[in-house]
């Protein structure tokens, strides 16, 4: 077979293997509302999307201890995997402590990333008012909410973290820009 055989052989495979997900026309089926319903769980800052329930710090302790102690240790620190509570007052030092307490800006990003990646290695295993409850606990080991504090889709969103306004964002990622009409 001559190098122009093989180029055209080549040519004609390239272009059978891109027109292939065109003839792909039936392969799937839309997702029904239901489908949709579960894995639309994304929470915003502005707590859009939070469900309904609550949860107590107090509660939280115990569940914490069951499914999250054995990652990041008692209390939040620890453990072998990050720490999540103290480190306030450290992010402007030569050893930063980058936890919920001294570093995240808000509070319902934690209540978001624990109800859909949390606990390992059983993600979205915990039901929302167990998510309530971790958020909460999580909360109190930094200081932010009382020990004995609750929260839910209405409180969780009014909570200032105390690095909210530590985030400088880059100009070219400003919202005002991005989506401006032009």
């Amino acid at each position: 077979m001559s190098s122009h055989d093989k180029l055209l052989l080549a040519g004609i495979l390239t272009a059978g293997l891109l027109a292939a997900p065109a003839l792909a026309f039936d392969f799937g089926r839309p997702a029904t509302p239901q489908e949709i319903k579960l894995w639309d769980i994304d929470v915003g800052p502005d707590g859009k999307g939070l469900p309904d329930g609550s949860g107590t710090a107090v509660q939280g302790k115990q569940i914490f201890a069951d499914n999250c102690a054995a990652c990041h240790g008692d209390n939040g620190q620890g453990g072998i995997k990050d720490r999540l509570a103290g480190g306030q007052g450290t992010l402007a030092s030569n050893m930063p402590v980058k936890t919920v307490g001294s570093f995240w800006p808000y509070a319902t990003t934690l209540f978001d990333y624990i109800h859909r990646a949390m606990p390992y290695p059983t993600p979205g295993s915990l039901s929302t008012e167990e998510t309530y409850a971790v958020t909460a606990y999580i909360l109190s080991l930094n200081g932010i909410v009382p020990a004995d504090g609750k929260v839910d889709k209405d409180s969780l969103p009014k909570i200032k973290m105390p690095n909210r306004d530590g985030f400088i964002p880059e100009p070219e990622f400003d919202p005002a820009r991005l989506f401006r009409k032009k």
